[in-house]
């Protein structure tokens, strides 16, 4: 058993991020100390209360401690003051470059429809049962860092573009998560209007043939995937998709969950992993002590998995469904249970296992 301590940065961002934050820190404190280790926790800023401080969205500090750590937690970015200003001065900027400087190419977004929670959301039950699929997004790539990009008066645009070594690294997540689990995936394009989409698909198919025959791998449009997402989702195990199409897809399927305050996310590459719930930063029921952290702590449990704690990452997402299934709720999910109280509940249901 390693003494070595777990590096881990905390960057809590705006809103509501640094409440839901707290919450999933305690929880992964918990899980570490179960294994026998500690954490080495550093705090620093990014996004709107960077830039409220005078410094950059991604400050040089924060960038060097998270590349140098042994997993990265994120509460939330962005402040709507900040809207409508240029792009170096939106807090946003700071989440893309941090991605950028950790090289996490592939983003992890695990959906499961919990049956406790099937009426909160507008699908009815039968098509929730038995729910349990993951988005696989690449996220460096796409439209969101393509250049050139500009507004030049009347006109602005933007340049969605991919590589052959882009799409092959996140398909090839795709089809090994894909064998540890049902040995299906779909992968989500738009090949019959973009070129980007048809170099997709076939370097999909391409890495299919080489490697990954076993699996069964279907292509599908994105207008049709977003359809299907809602009508029949149990039809899908892994999805693999661009980062637009994967951005928008994954905020659809948050009402397969009841709530997107429930939905985990875990950005991998080739150094450190950043872990965020999906949530927005909400600023407008920031301090109130009404969020949900589940999210969040749902995130720990994938930077448990990056750290080589399965085992650990399991006892987490068990004491979830423990305090789901016991009727526990925050305001988003019908109930009166605060931020700090659904942590507590959590860590009491992990130390119980």
């Amino acid at each position: 058993m390693s003494s070595k301590a777990i590096k881990i940065v905390s960057l809590p961002g705006d809103g509501i991020g640094p409440e839901v934050c707290r919450e999933a820190l305690r929880v992964l404190e918990r899980a570490v100390a179960r294994a026998g280790r500690k954490l080495d926790v550093t705090e620093l800023p990014i996004g709107g209360v960077a830039l409220d401080a005078g410094e950059e969205a991604l400050p040089e500090r924060t960038r060097l401690a998270a590349v140098q750590a042994d997993a990265v937690l994120l509460g939330a970015v962005g402040l709507p003051k900040y809207d409508g200003q240029p792009g170096n001065r939106r807090p946003e900027k700071g989440l893309l470059d941090l991605r950028k400087a950790l090289g996490v190419y592939a983003n992890l977004r695990p959906v499961r429809a919990v049956p406790s929670l099937s009426a909160l959301s507008p699908l009815k039950a039968e098509l929730l049962d038995g729910v349990d699929l993951i988005v696989v997004r690449e996220l460096l790539s796409d439209v969101y860092f393509g250049e050139p990009r500009a507004i030049e008066g009347d006109r602005a645009y933007n340049t969605m573009s991919y590589t052959k070594a882009e799409v092959r690294r996140v398909a090839k997540i795709a089809f090994e998560l894909a064998r540890r689990r049902r040995n299906h995936v779909y992968s989500i394009d738009k090949a019959n209007v973009l070129e980007t989409s048809q170099l997709w698909r076939a370097t999909v198919n391409e890495l299919h043939k080489e490697q990954y025959s076993d699996v069964r791998l279907e292509h599908q449009y994105v207008d049709s995937a977003a359809m299907d997402l809602v009508k029949s989702p149990k039809k899908f195990d892994v999805i693999v998709t661009g980062n637009l199409f994967g951005d928008i897809l994954t905020d659809e399927a948050a009402v397969l969950a009841g709530s997107i305050g429930l939905l985990p996310s875990a950005s991998l590459g080739d150094g450190p992993g950043l872990f965020e719930p999906i949530h927005g930063s909400a600023p407008d029921i920031a301090g109130k002590g009404i969020a949900n952290p589940l999210g969040a702590i749902g995130s720990a449990a994938s930077l448990l998995d990056s750290i080589q704690l399965p085992e650990q990452a399991r006892a987490v997402e068990k004491a979830i469904d423990q305090v789901l299934q016991a009727g526990h709720r925050t305001k988003d999910l019908g109930g009166n249970v605060s931020t700090d109280q659904m942590g507590s509940l959590v860590c009491k249901a992990l130390e119980s296992l």
